[in-house]
């Protein structure tokens, strides 16, 4: 990432994004039109914070901490962060969150991380390797399946794009998608869409329908289909109409860098 200092004249157009950049750009692009939004922080949160300073300035934000409706004038640190309460519209307990917000279908698109995800959507935040003697432990679901069956559609940013990040099968389901549910019983299907779009560092992946599969719907400037399916752990269907992904804007690079992550937080 560029060293370029808060408030320099450097022509940002100059400067190339970092991965972090484009993917926070390409996520808030996701956010137009949607009225309620269930973030996380990291990624998302810079992503959200984009999307309501350009394409959604009436965005509302959800925390798992019970926040709804929140406006906050700081880059939030946690879920917690006070940063978020203060002029928020209300705090809630979990059960109100999860019971009445959530399952109550009142959330538009949920901000899911992963260090897995499979051709159908489904999620691994559990462990990588085996279960017993896993190469690595992560933090687990979280809110994950509670928002993966009850948003109205999710949207998960990954780091990598290799078969490991998008393998073939799943080291450990922690999430499972709508066709994961409807494959162990006939009788469940979710309420919520799963898992819509997967964005990486080389590609915008899509899952149109409901009970289908990802699909490749852009690649990243530069990249080449081959080069997507290459580095995917199975063989992923292109899309007939896929395009080149937009690349972030001037403005958009700007906010992110003097306005929105100034301490380099998130940006990296």
């Amino acid at each position: 990432m560029s060293s370029r200092p808060v408030g320099s004249t450097e022509a940002l157009s100059d400067v190339a994004p970092s991965t972090t950049e484009f993917l926070a750009a390409v996520a808030a692009r996701q956010l137009v039109g949607k009225q309620r939004v269930f973030a996380g922080v990291g990624l998302p949160t810079l992503a959200v914070d984009l999307a309501r300073r350009t394409v959604n300035p009436d965005l509302e934000l959800v925390y798992e901490s019970g926040i709804c409706g929140a406006r906050p004038e700081g880059l939030a640190e946690g879920i917690a962060d006070s940063v978020l309460v203060s002029g928020a519209a209300a705090v809630l307990g979990m059960p109100a969150l999860f019971g009445y917000v959530l399952q109550g279908g009142h959330i538009d698109v949920g901000f899911l991380g992963a260090a897995q995800v499979d051709r159908w959507g489904s999620l691994n935040t559990s462990v990588i390797g085996d279960w017993d003697q896993p190469r690595v432990r992560l933090p687990g679901a979280g809110g994950a399946t509670e928002i993966m069956p009850n948003a109205g559609e999710c949207i998960v940013v990954l780091r990598r794009h290799d078969p490991g990040a998008l393998p073939a099968r799943l080291d450990f389901c922690t999430s499972p998608s709508p066709v994961r549910a409807h494959a162990e019983d006939p009788r469940m299907v979710p309420p919520g869409h799963g898992v819509s779009t997967v964005i990486t560092p080389m590609a915008v992946l899509r899952r149109p329908e409901k009970l289908g599969e990802l699909v490749v719907s852009e690649v990243h400037p530069g990249l080449t289909v081959d080069e997507v399916r290459d580095a995917t752990g199975w063989d992923i269907p292109i899309a007939d109409d896929v395009r080149e992904t937009e690349r972030p804007t001037v403005e958009q690079i700007r906010l992110l860098r003097e306005e929105i992550d100034t301490v380099r937080l998130y940006l990296r």
